[in-house]
């Protein structure tokens, strides 16, 4: 009997250790189970209490700095063209970030979808240590997620992470034809005079839109960007990006040995690209002292309507740039209102240096944004149309700046007046904006 009843407390302990076992496990396990799940699979998802969504402190400001200080998020876009994903539009540290993941908060279900990022840096750093990024995140199948959040962790409390609103989610109809993107406009830019042409100069050529980013200007600069800021015309997209890194105003690290070049310009250009990819037919990438002029054709419109059906399938059309210098002038369009107003009077100088064969010669871009992935300054990185390269006889770029050849005489420049087939209509439209801004 006592032999039996030692059994039988034995079997009684045992069955009690495996049950509290099983109960242990039972409650452990979905929180286990999470764990491995989120460390084995670039996707998971937890469940948030109900109420508790999406609250975390929506971002301020055009650029934002992640805890880790080595990232730097300016915006998300939703981008289906390859999958379901959101493009977060970046500066990273190329060594330094190695793993970062996207928190998508899934609303009415009340879910918490973690997704694993892919971090590609683009190849056109020119040897700085900050690079334009695009973060990429599959997105959950189960919703259609309105904001994002980045971190470092797949893990933590989503309400202490700024959350970004992704754009793109709706398909619309092209709100403008043209959007020029000019980035960036800083070292207390007062080229005014240069400027007001230029945005006018789009304008006949059939600009509706004009996307600066803006680090700084002068005074005057800043009056001139309010009139057309109220007129419609000009986007401003706050740019301070010496807030958060040492910019150079050079474009290669072996130049200026700073975090990043030339005040970030390639972010922001493909920024551009995706902020204007649903309500821009074309995309233009230049700077505020070059303007695309068509030889053959009166505008852009036409101009492009021949080069697309010349060329079905390219999605990127790249234009010469050809050097008008400003130290070499006509009297002709001595406007004497003008010569107060500080920049230079683009309608004097048509005269441009001529082509160097061991030189290569830069080119700036028409883009049809919805057929590129990732751009540089002068060619695409990645597209998937064809790019064509526009012959000059069907167009170049204006560019009116100091010289590159600047010991040749002036006999050996080209006269070149084709921006004076535009005279009339510039001079009256030029007259408008300066008698209401700066006249």
């Amino acid at each position: 009997m006592a032999h039996c009843g030692k059994k039988h407390l034995c079997a009684v302990a045992t069955c009690a250790l495996i049950f509290a076992t099983l109960l242990i496990c039972s409650w452990k396990d979905p929180q286990l189970q999470n764990n491995i799940t989120r460390k084995i699979f670039p996707q998971a998802t937890t469940a948030s209490p109900t109420g508790q969504l999406c609250r975390g402190k929506p971002a301020q400001n055009v650029i934002t700095a992640l805890k880790d200080n080595r990232t730097f998020i300016v915006s998300p876009y939703f981008d289906d063209r390859e999958g379901k994903v959101t493009r977060v539009i970046g500066i990273v540290h190329h060594e330094d970030v190695k793993q970062l993941y996207c928190w998508f908060c899934c609303q009415p279900e009340g879910q918490i979808y973690v997704s694993r990022a892919n971090i590609d840096v683009h190849s056109d750093r020119f040897g700085f240590p900050y690079g334009a990024a695009d973060i990429v995140c599959s997105e959950p199948e189960s919703c259609n997620p309105t904001y994002v959040s980045i971190d470092r962790s797949p893990h933590g409390n989503i309400e202490q992470l700024p959350r970004f609103e992704i754009k793109n989610r709706k398909a619309e109809p092209f709100s403008v034809d043209f959007t020029v993107c000019i980035s960036a406009m800083f070292g207390n830019y007062n080229n005014v005079l240069q400027f007001i042409q230029s945005v006018e100069m789009y304008k006949i050529l059939g600009v509706q839109k004009v996307v600066i980013y803006k680090n700084n200007c002068s005074h005057l600069m800043e009056k001139v960007l309010k009139f057309y800021v109220e007129e419609g015309t000009v986007e401003i997209i706050p740019w301070p990006i010496n807030s958060h890194l040492r910019v150079s105003s050079k474009w290669h690290f072996s130049m200026d040995a700073k975090d990043i070049g030339y005040y970030g310009q390639i972010t922001a250009l493909n920024d551009c690209i995706y902020r204007n990819m649903q309500r821009s037919k074309f995309v233009v990438l230049n700077d505020a002292d070059e303007i695309i002029l068509p030889l053959k054709h009166p505008d852009w419109k036409t101009m492009m309507n021949s080069l697309q059906e010349q060329n079905p399938g390219a999605g990127v059309f790249l234009f010469e740039n050809h050097i008008f210098p400003e130290t070499v002038s006509t009297h002709i369009f001595n406007i004497s209102s003008w010569n107060t107003v500080p920049g230079v009077n683009i309608l004097q100088h048509v005269h441009r240096e001529p082509d160097r064969k061991e030189v290569y010669n830069p080119k700036k871009m028409i883009i049809d944004p919805r057929m590129v992935i990732q751009t540089s300054v002068h060619s695409v990185l990645r597209a998937y149309g064809n790019s064509v390269s526009v012959p000059v006889d069907v167009a170049l770029i204006y560019h009116c700046r100091v010289p590159l050849q600047g010991s040749l005489p002036r006999e050996s420049l080209i006269r070149d007046t084709t921006l004076w087939r535009y005279n009339s209509s510039l001079i009256m439209n030029v007259n408008k904006v300066l008698y209401q801004t700066v006249l």
